[in-house]
Formats: C-alpha cells, sequence, structure tokens
C-alpha cells in the first residue's frame, strides 16, 4: 500500500468516473415528532449566514466546470488508490484502462463575452476543451484557448462565439486590501461536484518560496479547496474574486486547511495581457537577489534585515546601465519599502517594459535613489527565460552560457533553443526535437525569446507557421499547423 506523505498538490482532477457509488440519503435533522419547524428569517444563524447565502447566489453561475481532453498534465485522480494491489485485493475497484488523459478544474468567467480564467496546468497542451455552464442552464459548451502564461500557472479559455455574449462574469477585486483574519469563500468543483462552496478565513497573506510558481506572493486560506477546485475563485464578502485557487498543503492530497491563491492583482495584470496579445510581457531589471541575515546586514551596513541585496548585476541590463552595484541593498521601489527578494522580483516583473522606477538603495550605509527604466524580460540573451507556445506545442529558452555549455553551441549561434516539444502537438509531429535552435519564425530573425513570442504573438488557430531549425551543422524549414 502506498504510503502518506506530506506535499504541496495543484488542485486538478483527473476524475474519469465517479467517486461516489453509493446514494446519500437526505438529512432529517429537520424533523422532530413528524413536524417540520422552519426557521425564522430574523433568527441569529440566517443573519449571520445571509452574506454567504447571497454571495453563493450572485458568484456561483458565474463559476464553471472544465473538462480538457489530451491534456499533458498530470492531475489528482481520486480513483488512484484503487489502481494499488492491496485495495483491489481486498475492497475490488477498476483498473485504469489506456486512453486519453483527461484533465479536470474549476474556472470563473470574468468577461460577459465570455472569456474565462482558470489554472494553465487545468488546461495545458488540451485537444479539446469543454466548460460545464452553471447559470441554470446546464449546457455543455466547447471553449478555445487564448493564452496561458507557465511562469504564474495563469491561463485564459474562452467559450466559442456560437453560444452568445452575454454570460455572467466576476469582477476582479483588489488583493491588496484583503485582511488576515477576513472571511473568504471558495467555489469550484472538487471530485467533479460541481457548483461547491467553501467558506473560511484569510490565514496569511504573501507567501513565497513554495516552489509552486516561478512568481509567489500566494494568499494562504482555510477554506476548504480539493481536488477539481484548481481554477475556481476565492471570494470576499462584498462578492470579488481576490484570488484563485491554484494549491494544497496535504498529507493524503485532499484538504488538511491549508490552501493557496494567486492574489487577484496578479490575475488582472495577466488577464489583460493574455486577452489582448496572447502572450506576457515583463519588466527586466537584470540583478541576482539574496535576502539578509543579521550578520549580512551588519557586514552591508545596514541597521535592518529587510530589502534585497544585490549579489550580482547582468551585463548590458538596465540594472547597470543605471549604475546599480553587487552589494547594493534595495530598500524601496518608489517610495514603497521592499521587505524581501521576492517583493522587488514580483513588483518588477508586473510592470510594462519600459516603465521607469526610483530605487532607494542602500550602498555601504549611505542611502541613495537610483532610478532605472525597466527593460523587457526575455531580450537579455544571458537570462534564462522560458517561454511556452501552446499553438506549436514546444518551450523554447535564450541562448543562456548554460545552454550554450549543455547543448554545446557556439557563442556566435543566433536563435532560441527548444527545451521541451509536448508529445502529439504540432511541433511534435513536425519531428522538432528538443536541443534544436530554432532561427526564424514567418521569415523573421528571432534572437531571444522576445523575438520568438512577438513573431507568434498574431497567430490564429489553423494557421500555417514557417520555422527555419537548426540541428547541429543542418538546417532545414518546417511548416507546422498552429492549434
Amino acid at each position: 500500500m502506498k504510503h502518506l506523505f506530506t506535499g504541496i498538490f495543484i488542485t486538478t482532477s483527473l476524475a474519469l468516473a465517479p467517486i461516489f457509488a453509493k446514494e446519500i440519503a437526505p438529512s432529517d435533522g429537520d424533523l422532530a415528532y413528524g413536524k417540520r419547524y422552519p426557521t425564522h428569517p430574523d433568527a441569529p444563524g440566517k443573519a449571520f449566514s445571509k452574506p454567504f447565502i447571497d454571495l453563493a447566489k450572485s458568484c456561483t453561475p458565474a463559476v464553471v466546470f472544465i473538462r480538457a481532453e489530451g491534456s499533458s498534465e498530470r492531475g489528482y485522480d481520486p480513483n488512484e488508490m484503487f489502481n494499488d494491489e492491496f485495495f483491489r485485493h481486498f475492497f475490488g475497484g477498476p483498473r485504469r484502462a489506456p486512453g486519453p488523459q483527461v484533465s479536470q478544474g474549476s474556472g470563473f468567467i470574468v468577461s460577459k463575452d465570455g472569456h474565462i480564467m482558470t489554472n494553465l496546468h487545468v488546461v495545458r497542451g488540451a485537444k479539446k476543451l469543454t466548460v460545464h455552464l452553471q447559470d441554470g442552464s446546464n449546457r455543455q459548451v466547447s471553449a478555445t484557448y487564448v493564452g496561458g502564461d507557465p511562469r504564474t500557472d495563469i491561463a485564459i479559455i474562452k467559450i466559442d462565439d456560437a453560444h452568445g455574449n452575454n454570460f455572467p462574469y466576476l469582477e476582479l477585486g483588489d488583493s491588496d486590501g484583503v485582511e488576515v483574519g477576513e472571511w473568504v469563500v471558495a467555489i469550484g468543483n472538487p471530485f467533479s461536484l460541481e457548483a461547491s462552496v467553501s467558506a473560511g478565513i484569510i490565514s496569511a497573506k504573501g507567501r513565497q518560496g513554495l516552489q509552486i510558481t516561478d512568481y509567489e506572493d500566494f494568499i494562504q486560506t482555510d477554506a476548504a479547496i480539493n481536488p477539481g477546485n484548481s481554477g475556481g475563485p476565492l471570494i470576499d464578502l462584498d462578492k470579488k474574486v481576490i484570488g484563485m485557487n491554484t494549491a494544497i498543503v496535504s498529507q493524503s492530497g485532499g484538504y488538511m486547511g491549508i490552501g493557496f491563491a494567486i492574489p487577484s492583482n496578479i490575475l488582472i495584470n495577466i488577464k489583460d495581457q493574455l486577452v489582448e496579445n496572447g502572450v506576457v510581457t515583463r519588466g527586466f531589471l537584470g540583478v541576482s537577489l539574496q535576502p539578509i541575515d543579521p550578520d549580512l546586514a551588519e557586514a552591508f551596513g545596514s541597521d535592518s534585515t529587510q530589502g534585497a541585496l544585490i549579489v550580482d548585476v547582468v551585463d548590458g541590463s538596465p540594472a547597470e546601465k543605471a549604475g546599480l552595484k553587487q552589494g547594493d541593498i534595495v530598500v524601496k521601489m518608489n517610495g514603497s519599502p521592499i521587505k524581501s527578494p521576492g517583493q522587488l522580483r514580483n513588483d518588477v516583473v508586473l510592470l510594462p517594459p519600459g516603465t521607469k522606477v526610483d530605487l532607494t538603495v542602500n550602498r555601504n550605509g549611505r542611502m541613495m535613489n537610483i532610478p532605472v527604466t525597466l527593460g523587457e524580460f526575455g531580450a537579455n540573451t544571458l537570462v534564462s527565460s522560458k517561454t511556452a507556445s501552446q499553438h506549436l506545442g514546444l518551450t523554447v529558452d535564450n541562448l543562456t552560457n548554460e545552454n550554450l555549455q549543455q547543448y554545446r553551441m557556439s557563442q556566435d549561434d543566433k536563435g532560441v533553443l527548444v527545451v521541451n516539444v509536448e508529445p502529439g502537438t504540432p511541433a511534435d509531429t513536425a519531428g522538432i526535437k528538443q536541443g534544436f535552435l530554432v532561427m526564424a519564425v514567418n521569415h523573421k530573425k528571432v534572437h531571444n525569446v522576445t523575438d520568438f513570442n512577438n513573431a507568434l504573438k498574431d497567430v490564429k488557430s489553423g494557421q500555417k507557421i514557417l520555422l527555419l531549425v537548426r540541428q547541429g551543422d543542418m538546417m532545414k524549414f518546417y511548416t507546422l499547423k498552429a492549434k
């Protein structure tokens, strides 16, 4: 039998069959001596519950159940324990039949024309997306992939136009204004149980270092979140989305009182870019950072352990051009205190390229202000900035020194390196492999990840894409049909 272990789980459900085989009988707790005693609407319990009741009625119609067929992600499978020989021997249960991967999760509509936000791990690589509406129509409609951001695990899909353009939708609130202890509600589809509502409080803010996504600033909540809740909304009592439920800490894969949601202020930034462009661009500073302990604070002439210590400055980066140096401690950005390296990194990447920021740094005990104009993340070839193309099914990266060494390439090589190819995608079908160098897209030369993304920015499903690719000493054109 499998041992229990502690870990962080993304909360997708790969449920291909119902998990509850027996019928659940209705409760008779409100019956006494054969008579019903209705609760008075002004009773204290009803009065306390009313905000939650109103929220559930108002917000549930905009929450959807997503089925992604052919998904490349491996999520939680509630039938997995029945594949264990111990359980099959004593309890029976189905063996998993071979077939296409099916991922299930949640999402929520964010515009009346049917744009839906969810986690990228719910829909990544899917060949077919089906959305089950919970607006009373009980309709199952098809959806198309708009775009996704692997670094934050956020994706946008859209219900096909034929199904209308006046859907109920949720508004995104201000997650910075959320307070620890505040009541919140999670709505989603745990274990394929549609339109499930759970309540709890905000347990903590600014959770980082969980290794769930590249850019982390999670809201922690004790509202019940289980497999299948991924991509569903976390809502405050003003009926505004303040987070997207994404992961849980668990010993069993189920709810244990610790769940994590991506803050709405990150969702807003990513949503706007994905809807408008299909890709995400980020500000780029060009420094490596380290947290500060008491010994480092003393050594660098600081009386605080807050801030972000610069341990390296990238050649040719905005940081180098502005005059930032190794050993500088960034304590403020635009007048707002910087508490940690993670906060500075998140603040920078959420700003568009070209933004001018004022950094306050402690340099050997002396405070100084340094203005910096942010570059574009992915444009500096010395910095890794992997990006995945949903249309083509491949992931590329810049030719960093590490990549040049690993793939035995020359400093004179130009292009982006293929670091992953999803099975069954256009890139895989065409024969493109990990280690290939993409030099041009539709006759446009690409020198970095930014060039690659720009070349594919306006690509539509079904469009032919021409790639110039080099493998070793051989160059070849490939024609791919975008998904």
